[in-house]
């Protein structure tokens, strides 16, 4: 938890490294995921550093990976997940020849088999549709067509001498016969009768099977047809309107025996080349289910070489080209983990002469490093989504883990719903190893999945506050027994429903947690749920707003800017103390100051003020006249308490507005006066906001603005704190708001929905009970659980972002992002 409190010490380092250890090295540094390094050749372009064919040639790899598991893919055929512990390791330089060639030997083998399937296909395919020609055209031929084209085609065309002249002139009649896909056929009907002015006959057949397309399996529909004409010239134009079309023409007999006996043999050869077709397809399947087994471990040797060579063109190589340099961010309890990993990289090809790290000093801002497990990493992601915190600034991330769950439990308090919250964020946790190894790729369940702890922690949290608020589902529970007393008879209360219970003689002590179960039955419920969480969202709000001035003090006493405490915090707090906080304990002085067993008149319930106005009328200076018999103030010092602590919040305004620039002035002057005496001219440096010389303040100093611009800027933070004490205060309403909005939705699903079903006393009654309890579950998940959990959610991230944070978070860091394996991996699973 140290490292969450504060983000950890960074250290910029230089290490040296030896050109044949230089792999190694980095793919230790690699797996312990403990460096971020720094271009040191932000000069030279890409294509001309010192591993950049390197690089190329795990591209090229990456790309035979990425071609062969779409072919695993094309063929149904699924890839073996890696777990964590059978993660390779990145090959040794030795090592990456082997696997270079055994990737390409295993693309050119897919490529080949690929290639005679697509063959095979083709063949299949133009055997089909010739037998699909042969089969469609049997019925385009009449007996007497066919003895005509017979007659002719065998030299025997004379027609008979009775028939008419003109009949024997006609010539002779050809035919041209293919297929065409399906939706050229109108087209291609078209242009066939413009060529031929009409003197084209054509007869077409769809065919009601689809045919596969060789390449990519898609169907294709087709349609046969047959087009017959008349003379050499026009069978040329057909022919060239075909090609056009892309229609694919077949041998077609005219003899209907011819037809026949090429149909037989059609059959047989489609029987043989189906054969063929499934042993390839097998062999096919056969080698790729063996490639598929060690596939995701070339993939991950392949990534990890790929970014060992892209950070190794990040180093610089010295003078002498004996040596590679590197600078890197190293977090300063890492430093042994990295001169080890640095050894055992030297050690592992046998390097005599060591690498070592070298830590140098930089007036650098480091990155920014909160050290996270499962647990706390959902919280940080809350906090980082503002704006990462400046290097060792306090990281609001560590009591986010129980403010944030807990102001969501203020606005979502209900026994029933944190219940549901609480087993589904517990259904995350008990089974997050299986759920995380599944990699889904629906966004709204990562998002989920991630925030699980946070979830668990909500649930938890609502069900406390659901069991104070004695709310589940809208209904009370009796456990402790009411501490009201009913004093009237029973045809008294069945008649008169305005009936009003004495606190002085009804009631009986305190109840012994959370609220009485009788206010249910009362019609001034939510009159009285209306006060109580109205003063709790004020009481909480102004605690978590002092306390978010309260960490404003140790970031001024780590960056030793000590004058900030007495310039800054000082009259921030006393101005939220004295008057906002001044309110929050009248509060709790008027809860004890007045009975309803009291035994004079200015003590009792109906004489205490209302805590709103006394408010305002401290503010303005103003009074108000009492009720008669009563006092005006709870006290007697307190007119005189409550215009000391004005005057004093009111001087708390010019303090914050220029007690900074003019001691910025002031120091101005005397540097300058020191300088003219040369005075430690050497080791001078302008103070600013009271900060000393040494770790970096998160926030940019003063040294070089002018004076013009720092007033300007002092005056902006402190119209800024002085509207917020007051705006922020208000929005910790949203808490009462939220609340009773919830309780009063839940109330009215309940008594809208689920009691029409428990009104009815029939059989009828409870088989309809069940289906309008189904409505009821539904509308209770969607809009009480999911809906307004969301808006809580939101309500309260919004209340840590503006008005908790803005009292000390400056978040204007970088995050570390270490040279990682890990990380690597998760990015590309994620990107796929």
């Amino acid at each position: 938890m140290g490292s969450m409190f504060r983000s950890e010490e960074m250290a910029l380092c230089q290490m040296f490294i030896q050109p044949e250890a230089a792999y190694t090295s980095v793919s230790e540094l690699g797996e312990t995921g403990t460096v971020q390094f720094r271009d040191l050749n932000n000069g030279v372009n890409a294509f001309q550093r010192k591993f950049v064919s390197e690089v190329r040639r795990c591209d090229e790899m990456e790309r035979k990976i990425r071609y062969i598991e779409a072919e695993i893919k094309k063929d149904g055929l699924s890839l073996p997940d890696v777990s964590n512990d059978d993660i390779p390791r990145a090959p040794n330089p030795r090592e990456i020849v082997d696997l270079e060639a055994r990737l390409e030997k295993t693309e050119n083998e897919i490529l080949e088999l690929s290639q005679n399937e697509v063959n095979l296909k083709q063949n299949y395919l133009e055997l089909t549709e010739l037998r699909q020609v042969l089969e469609n055209t049997q019925g385009f031929f009449s007996e007497q067509e066919v003895m005509n084209l017979d007659s002719v085609r065998t030299g025997s065309g004379q027609l008979n001498s009775e028939e008419p002249q003109n009949q024997q002139n006609r010539g002779r009649l050809g035919f041209v016969a293919g297929v065409i896909q399906r939706e050229r056929i109108f087209a291609f009907e078209r242009m066939l009768w413009r060529i031929s002015r009409g003197n084209v006959f054509l007869r077409r057949s769809d065919l009601q099977e689809a045919l596969k397309d060789p390449a990519t399996g898609h169907p294709i529909y087709k349609s046969v047809f047959v087009a017959f004409f008349q003379g050499e010239q026009l069978k040329n134009r057909i022919k060239k309107v075909c090609t056009g079309f892309h229609a694919s023409l077949y041998p077609c007999p005219s003899s209907h025996n011819e037809r026949e006996e090429m149909v037989k043999g059609v059959h047989t050869r489609l029987q043989d080349l189906q054969m063929v077709l499934n042993q390839t397809e097998d062999h096919r399947r056969r080698v790729l289910l063996n490639v598929s087994k060690e596939l995701p471990k070339c993939s991950i040797m392949v990534s990890k070489m790929k970014a060992i060579y892209h950070t190794l063109n990040l180093f610089n190589m010295d003078v002498t080209k004996k040596c590679l340099i590197g600078e890197c961010w190293v977090p300063t309890n890492d430093l042994q983990v990295v001169q080890k990993a640095l050894s055992d990289g030297s050690a592992a090809v046998g390097s005599t002469i060591p690498s070592f790290l070298n830590v140098i000093e930089t007036h650098e801002q480091p990155p920014t490093f909160n050290r996270t497990n499962k647990f706390t990493r959902g919280f940080q992601n809350l906090i980082d989504a503002y704006g990462v915190a400046s290097y060792r600034e306090c990281n609001p991330g560590l009591y986010t883990i129980i403010t944030f769950p807990f102001l969501f439990a203020v606005m979502f308090g209900d026994l029933g719903h944190g219940l549901i919250l609480c087993l589904f964020g517990l259904w995350m946790v008990t089974n997050e190893r299986k759920l995380g190894a599944k990699k889904s790729t629906n966004e709204i369940w990562n998002i989920f999945f991630g925030g699980r702890y946070i979830i668990l922690l909500m649930g938890v949290f609502s069900m406390y506050t659901g069991f104070i608020y004695n709310d589940v589902f809208s209904k009370s529970m009796n456990i402790f027994g009411s501490r009201w007393s009913n004093m009237y008879n029973i045809s008294t209360v069945t008649s008169n429903h305005n009936l009003q219970m004495d606190p002085k003689s009804d009631s009986f002590g305190a109840y012994e947690m959370g609220l009485d179960p009788i206010w249910q039955l009362g019609t001034n419920k939510i009159i009285f749920l209306n006060g109580v969480k109205m003063k709790l969202s004020i009481i909480l709000g102004v605690l978590h707003m002092i306390f978010g001035v309260c960490m404003s003090i140790f970031n001024f006493v780590h960056f030793k800017r000590s004058v900030s405490i007495l310039l800054e915090f000082l009259p921030q707090i006393l101005f939220l103390v004295l008057l906002f906080g001044y309110m929050v304990f009248m509060m709790f002085f008027k809860f004890v100051s007045y009975s309803a067993h009291a035994e004079t008149l200015p003590q009792s319930p109906g004489c205490a003020p209302s805590i709103l106005i006394m408010f305002i009328n401290m503010m303005l200076f103003k009074n108000t006249e009492p009720f008669k018999g009563c006092d005006e103030f709870m006290f007697d010092a307190q007119p005189s308490l409550q215009k000391v602590f004005v005057l004093v919040g009111l001087c708390c305004i010019p303090w914050m507005l220029l007690g900074k620039p003019l001691y910025i002035k002031f120091t101005r002057k005397n540097n300058a006066q020191h300088m003219q005496h040369g005075d430690a001219i050497e080791n001078q440096t302008v103070i600013s906001e009271g900060g000393e010389s040494g770790e970096a303040a998160p926030s940019h100093g003063h040294d070089d603005e002018p004076m013009s611009e720092i007033y300007i800027h002092q005056a902006i933070h402190t119209i800024e704190y002085v509207l917020s004490t007051i705006s922020h205060t208000a929005s910790y309403l949203r808490l009462w708001a939220l609340s009773l909005a919830h309780a009063q939705l839940s109330e009215v699903l309940w008594n809208m929905v689920l009691q029409l079903g428990l009104k009815s006393t029939s059989y009828t009654g409870s088989i309809g009970l069940f289906i309008i309890f189904s409505f009821w579950a539904a509308l209770t998940l969607a809009i009480l659980v999911m809906m307004e959990g969301l808006s809580a959610f939101l309500h309260t991230l919004r209340l840590h972002w503006v008005e908790f944070m803005s009292k000390f978070y400056e978040g204007l860091g970088y995050p570390f992002q270490p040279f990682s394996f890990k990380l690597i991996l998760e990015g590309e699973e994620s990107s796929e």
